[in-house]
């Protein structure tokens, strides 16, 4: 036993009696997002897309820039102010207004599930 431990097997190798299925059928890929949490994200993601919906273009923009909702890297108020060409001081302003209108009670209904 200890001796096919150590020999190489292709994952393509047929289990079983019958060759519909493959040894890498049974590994489990540990990157891999469980389904559940798949599932929340990508309602989350959606609420989210839904909540920002009610803000100006640039409003929106500042807080995806700000936030990191489109690549994932949060930005400064000085990167985001280069972005749009403004002082960082009227970046923050955008923010606060655009923050303001998402903590209003009929807006931030959806996304309070999220907050815990």
């Amino acid at each position: 036993i200890l001796g096919a431990m150590e020999e190489p097997m292709s994952l393509e190798s047929p289990v079983g009696s019958e060759d519909s299925s493959q040894l890498g059928d049974f590994i489990e890929d540990e990157d891999a997002p469980e389904p559940m949490d798949a599932a929340a994200r990508d309602m989350l993601r959606e609420s989210v897309k839904n909540a920002l919906a009610v803000l100006s273009e640039r409003e929106r923009q500042v807080l995806e820039l700000r936030f990191g909702l489109v690549d994932g890297k949060d930005h400064t108020l000085e990167e985001v102010g280069q972005y749009f060409n403004v002082t960082r001081e009227r970046i923050r302003q955008i923010e606060a207004k655009a923050l303001r209108k998402l903590r209003h009670p009929t807006r931030s209904r959806h996304l309070r599930d999220y907050l815990g």
